[in-house]
């Protein structure tokens, strides 16, 4: 006749081991997402960072080509016809950028938090089980 005391300790024993190593995986699956998302977010920000360098660099030139405008201007009304055009053509261009940087921040937090979602997803449908 086997010993109660001894099977519960045997039983208690492989739960806890069983405990242990799905701990473990959480454990490791939560420092590879964590990597994921950090790879993910690095690529999504170099991204955000170049669009706003070309919108700079576009600014600036649009900046030049209004003032050579400007400057060649014969008439009043000839400037008040370039100046109604470029607050048009700025206004366009500003809804359009920011319509751009919009998205991509969007998709620097999408990039940044999508495995860390799947993570916890993940853990929560095992923790069901």
């Amino acid at each position: 006749m086997a010993n109660p005391i001894v099977e519960n300790i045997a039983k208690t024993n492989a739960e806890i081991a069983k405990s242990s190593r799905a701990a473990e995986a959480v454990m490791k699956g939560g420092a590879a997402a964590l990597t994921e998302s950090g790879n993910a977010s690095r690529a999504a920000l170099q991204e955000l960072t170049k669009a706003y360098q070309e919108l700079a660099t576009k600014n600036a030139k649009n900046l030049t080509t209004a003032i050579q405008a400007i400057s060649a201007v014969k008439s009043p009304t000839e400037f008040i016809e370039l100046q109604q055009k470029l607050i048009k053509d700025g206004v366009e261009a500003a809804v359009s950028d920011s319509r751009l940087i919009a998205q991509l921040t969007t998709s620097v937090f999408t990039a940044a938090f999508a495995p860390v979602k799947k993570q916890f997803d993940s853990m929560q449908k095992t923790a069901q089980i």
